[in-house]
């Protein structure tokens, strides 16, 4: 269970690989000169949201998104090695396909590769202890790492999350309820998958 804090999220800025529609997984895959652009473009959005704290991913995508935040917020970057993307092990480098819905679904997991369940235990883990920090916090990881918090947040899972957009996670002002996600005003994609539940 997450912790009813509201808090920043975004996902790393677009890699090769994400263009390619291959799985990343724990391969440390650097931002393409597109995600650079995405992750200034999103530092721009957040100026101003005051935020207090930013917790990354060490992933080399991660990283870069949350540095480059970290410059124009005028903050410094926590590194936590719990918000590291799922290891695919061998799906690594892979198209993603048919069997990354049904791990997703819980329905199979490659060999070698984390569970989603055992991700969404992880996912909450490390947003637990990002949120110990002064709020509001920016955690800055990766997509299907999100896609568990989701899980956790009571929203559907299998969601694409956009690369680059700043989403704010609001709790639920009842335990019953899902979790709202929106993104800064300057964003005509709020209604967009992987924005809104």
């Amino acid at each position: 269970m997450l912790p009813a804090i509201g808090f920043w999220f975004l996902r790393h800025g677009e890699t090769d690989w994400n263009a390619r529609g291959l799985s990343q997984g724990a391969a440390d895959v650097a931002l393409n000169a597109n995600g650079e652009a995405q992750a200034r473009r999103a530092a721009e959005l957040l100026r101003g949201s005051g935020i207090a704290s930013i917790v990354a991913s060490p992933l080399a995508r991660a990283r870069l998104t949350a540095e480059v935040a970290a410059a124009t917020l005028g903050l410094p970057v926590a590194y936590d090695a719990e918000l590291r993307e799922v290891a695919f092990a061998g799906r690594e480098g892979q198209p993603i396909g048919g069997w990354f819905d049904d791990w997703v679904a819980g329905l199979a997991t490659p060999p070698g590769a984390e569970s989603f369940a055992a991700l969404v235990a992880r996912a909450e883990r490390a947003v637990t202890h990002a949120l110990a920090a002064p709020a509001p916090v920016l955690i800055v990881s990766h997509g299907a790492f999100f896609r568990a918090l989701r899980r956790s947040m009571g929203l559907p899972a299998d969601v694409r999350t956009p690369n680059a957009v700043p989403i704010f996670c609001e709790p639920p002002s009842r335990p019953a309820e899902p979790w709202s996600l929106r993104a800064p005003e300057a964003l005509s994609v709020v209604g967009a998958p992987g924005i809104s539940g």
